[in-house]
């Protein structure tokens, strides 16, 4: 029995070629994994060259890309024809391939990536190894993860592996393959680019990550995937402390985290149903979460906290006397964890720093699939366009960025009641922008006076401005672009209202 081997990552390769050569295979390596083998584990190795008969060229370009090996790989051992050809050839039959490829993925993911590096890292002999080993799984075994050279190795050492073992083994390598080939196609035709044209063709590869106790709801399955196998963002959030995550848990969590992560101040983001029910941003983080908890002590309980900042003790301690499902943070200070830990069903997670935002934003329909770039537009206040005979203030003119950052977040129709950097109200998710303002002036009480809205798309109708003059409101930020403009700047001036247009919707559905 032959087994080849060919891997970029050596990790466990030198333990796993020696069990693989006390089980009684002959081993063969190309020329960096061959080196590894014979020179750190002292095993002894025949280099492909020596079984091809032709040496490794144009920079290691072509190593395993030859008949023999291909032969070896694909015969078919239950057809007497092919062993005839191979015995007529002298070529042997290889019953083991392991393989890993080049870092593709890696190397693109780096800020100063050139075509050359990208195109030196695109493995060609790696997956055709593994697609040919795999098609004749009945009677080759295929490792391309590391992972799984401890199962392997014990299976090989007492017995061998089951036709059952090499399928799955196969599949998996397919995936891996498959997954490669996705990462190369998207660089080469700039589907991360997120420019305003979309590609003709989308492929995404998902991996497992973990399986989850069940969806949105309990009848509904749930498993958490990743579109790369390191993964970042929400899907690599570690978890610190606390019961294993729901689905709902991780939609709210990462609903929380993109919000405050949004803001560049200290940021305090309380989440249910994937709305900001509290919002505050302030120099100090614990002041920011008594902000954020004030906008709204009725919906916080049981929802999910996600902070900007490293959490401190004072903030751990100002949430102790509050059930949370969920806290998420870059970092936590350790007398806050201590504190935090004594909650046995808090979910704690640290995250990363925020990844760059996706290229694209994708939608289940029924038949297909919707696809859009992501809103992640920059925007600046100073270029805003003041509609109303009135200037905001200084003072509102921070509270309206403050809000329209808010309102991006919030499901439409939104609309955001904020005062002193803090949300004090929002409507979320109604059929009409009426009902939203309702929403908001309720839920602020007695703190929409001197607040200021933001609205996420226009204002359709002067009425939401009458109500919310009524209601205190004393500056406005709106997209703009309604046919009744006018009548709604007629409105904010009758009101005394200072009203800014950004020119930008954000829309979320």
């Amino acid at each position: 029995m032959k087994a080849l081997l060919s891997v970029y990552d050596k990790t466990g390769i030198v333990e796993f070629s020696q069990k693989v050569s006390a089980a009684g295979y002959e081993l063969i390596s190309t020329g960096g994994t061959h080196r590894t083998l014979s020179e750190e584990g002292g095993i002894n190795v025949s280099q492909v060259a020596d079984v091809t008969g032709s040496p490794e060229i144009l920079d290691g370009r072509v190593k395993t890309l030859h008949p023999t090996i291909y032969a070896g790989l694909l015969a078919r051992r239950d057809s007497p024809d092919h062993m005839g050809e191979l015995k007529d050839l002298n070529i042997d039959t290889i019953d083991l391939v392991v393989v890993n490829l080049y870092p593709f993925v890696e190397t693109i993911s780096k800020a100063d990536v050139t075509l050359a590096d990208a195109l030196e890292n695109i493995d060609i002999g790696g997956p055709t190894m593994l697609r040919a080993a795999s098609k004749n799984f009945p009677s080759v075994a295929v490792v391309v993860d590391p992972a799984d050279y401890g199962w392997v190795g014990e299976k090989l050492a007492n017995g061998g592996l089951t036709v059952e073992d090499r399928r799955g083994l196969a599949g998996k390598a397919f995936h891996h393959v498959s997954t490669y080939d996705s990462a190369v196609t998207g660089y080469l035709l700039g589907n991360d680019s997120g420019g305003e044209e979309l590609p003709e063709s989308l492929t995404i590869s998902l991996t497992k990550i973990s399986g989850l106790r069940y969806g949105e709801n309990p009848h509904q399955s749930g498993a958490l995937y990743s579109e790369s196998s390191a993964p970042v963002g929400m899907a690599g959030a570690r978890q610190l402390h606390g019961r294993e995550l729901s689905y709902n848990n991780l939609m709210d969590a990462d609903a929380a985290w993109r919000t405050a992560s949004d803001f560049r101040d200290a940021t305090v983001s309380v989440v249910k149903h994937a709305n900001s029910c509290g919002l505050a941003s302030r120099d100090d983080i614990a002041e920011a979460y008594l902000k954020a908890y004030e906008g709204d002590t009725v919906s916080a309980f049981g929802g999910i906290v996600a902070f900007n900042r490293t959490v401190t003790a004072a903030a751990a301690e100002a949430m102790e006397p509050v059930f949370y499902e969920v806290v998420i943070a870059p970092d936590y200070e350790p007398a806050a964890l201590e504190i935090l830990q004594k909650k046995r069903n808090l979910r704690i997670l640290a995250i990363d720093k925020q990844p760059e935002t996706p290229a694209y934003d994708l939608r289940p329909i029924t038949g297909g699939i919707l696809v859009q770039t992501s809103d992640a537009i920059a925007e600046d206040p100073t270029s805003w366009t003041v509609a109303t005979q009135r200037q905001p203030t200084k003072n509102e003119l921070k509270d309206l960025a403050f809000a329209w950052k808010a309102a991006k977040h919030i499901k439409s129709n939104a609309i955001v009641f904020a005062k002193d950097l803090t949300l004090v109200g929002m409507g979320a998710g109604q059929p009409n922008r009426v009902v939203s303002v309702h929403l908001s002036q309720r839920a602020s009480g007695g703190n929409a006076k001197g607040s200021v809205l933001a609205s996420d798309a226009f204002f359709p109708f002067a009425d939401n401005i009458e109500l919310a003059a009524e209601a205190g409101i004393t500056a406005i930020v709106q997209p703009g672009g309604s046919i009744r403009d006018d009548e709604v700047i007629a409105a904010a001036d009758k009101a005394g209202l200072a009203m800014v247009f950004t020119g930008v919707r954000h829309f979320r559905h």
